[in-house]
């Protein structure tokens, strides 16, 4: 072990004087922004609604940590960039960490590194199911008011596993071994849900059952809500689709290529081409027909929109199909089908920056309240990106760039008698944006 006492070597002198480092300031954080993500947890309450989901079979005689102290500080260390549970043992004695969960620098550590992988591997199925309805809850009391509709883009994406991990799956497209969980965001982005499940294309009959659990989550506490389902074209299934005709659920949906839609288009490909050619100085050409067919598989014929794309490499086709009556096939594409794209922005970081990727668990279980645990992570960073001013760069920078501007700032804790003074950097860059912030917590929904 390292003496604190001891100076650090090697350090150059400047204009003559010797520089002379030890580890030895105190009460020192370099997480001082946690002041302010403590502030987004106790509005949202994310900690305490996964920890009211799960029985815990302690004595509570002998508990030295709750289970909401224990997930809020796993919450807040992925929030920070300490996205393992080892980084708990280093981490445990910090004052601010200490301070964001109600707990006094001099009072006792915070949990280690075993407490929270035994936390890990406690809930079952049951238990996970409420952590899922919790989330769900959580999302809904995100609104100021009940919203007259909403959007919930759903879509997959593989996660990458080495060892032997409980539903992990071969996927040749990846030409590695994996989940592929689903996720579901809203389209402003708020997190929904997130199902853990082998690497492999959901089929209708599980997406069915997936978006029956949510949509009756949702509609418990918005029974009147409009919902519109967006996704990709795996999930323009037969059951899904007549499942959402049944259930009032509109939906734009990608739809597979196939011959019978080629049929349809072949004419305005020609001409899309053609007329490309006689356009000089166009980067691309784009047009949109609109046509009602269906699959052998469907029950019925639908409403398809085909958008056909001219460009110097040729020409690309699409296909969407919906049961929205009004609109233009270009609005349809363009404005409803394409914002969907902003899904796989959040998935990117959800998983880049907040590492919801280390489901290194060996139980299933384990790894799918690990889904929970990151996804209450990116609701704390999303929150506080919800309070920024909305035509200033905060709004839409990336959760390292707040972590990096926010979070990463250096603090000094005084403990006192009567209180905790805590002393941020007087050269930090951007004090005006902490000061916004905090004054504008009052407007996240508690």
């Amino acid at each position: 072990m390292v003496d604190p006492t001891l100076p650090l070597p090697g350090l150059s002198p400047v204009a003559g004087k010797a520089v002379v480092g030890r580890f030895d300031g105190g009460r020192l954080s370099s997480d001082g922004g946690l002041l302010v993500l403590r502030e987004v947890e106790k509005r949202l309450r994310v900690a305490e609604r996964l920890a009211g989901s799960i029985e815990d079979p302690r004595d509570p005689v002998r508990t030295t940590h709750s289970l909401a102290d224990i997930i809020g500080f796993r919450l807040l260390a992925i929030a920070a960039g300490y996205e393992d549970g080892n980084d708990a043992d280093n981490l445990r004695a910090d004052p601010l960490f200490k301070l964001a969960l109600d707990r006094l620098p001099s009072e006792r550590d915070l949990c280690s590194q075993s407490t929270i992988s035994r936390l890990e591997n406690l809930p079952d199925p049951r238990a996970l199911l409420r952590m899922g309805r919790a989330m769900v809850d959580l999302y809904c009391a995100s609104f100021r008011q009940v919203p007259k509709r909403i959007v919930l883009d759903v879509d997959d994406t593989f996660d990458t596993v080495h060892g032997g991990q409980q539903l992990r799956l071969f996927n040749a497209h990846y030409d590695e071994y994996g989940f592929q969980p689903m996720v579901v965001f809203d389209g402003d982005g708020r997190f929904v849900t997130a199902v853990l499940r082998p690497a492999k294309r959901p089929k209708g009959t599980e997406i069915r059952a997936f978006l029956r659990r949510l949509i009756r989550a949702i509609r418990a506490n918005w029974p009147r809500t409009e919902i519109l389902l967006r996704a990709d074209g795996h999930y323009a299934c037969p059951e899904v689709l007549d499942w959402c005709e049944a259930e009032g659920l509109d939906y734009v949906l990608g739809l597979p290529t196939s011959s019978t839609l080629r049929r349809h288009v072949t004419t305005l490909e020609v001409s899309t081409a053609a007329r490309f050619q006689t356009m000089p100085g166009t980067d691309k050409l784009r047009r949109f027909k609109e046509f009602y067919d269906g699959a052998g598989t469907w029950s019925r014929v639908r409403r398809i929109v085909a958008r056909v794309e001219a460009g110097p490499r040729g020409t690309d086709t699409r296909f969407i199909v919906t049961n929205l009556r009004h609109g233009t096939g270009r609005a349809l594409y363009e404005g409803a089908y394409c914002a969907r794209g902003q899904a796989e922005n959040h998935i990117k970081a959800w998983k880049t920056h907040l590492a919801a990727d280390r489901t290194s668990c060996t139980k299933a279980t384990a790894n799918q309240f690990r889904l929970f645990l990151h996804a209450g992570a990116y609701w704390l960073l999303w929150s506080l990106r919800s309070v920024m001013p909305k035509r200033s760069r905060w709004r839409v920078a990336q959760f390292d760039t707040l972590r990096l501007r926010l979070v990463k700032i250096a603090a000094r804790i005084i403990e006192m008698k009567t209180r905790i003074t805590v002393h941020l950097p007087s050269a930090a860059p951007d004090q005006a944006i902490v000061h916004l912030a905090l004054g504008r917590l009052p407007r996240l929904i508690s």
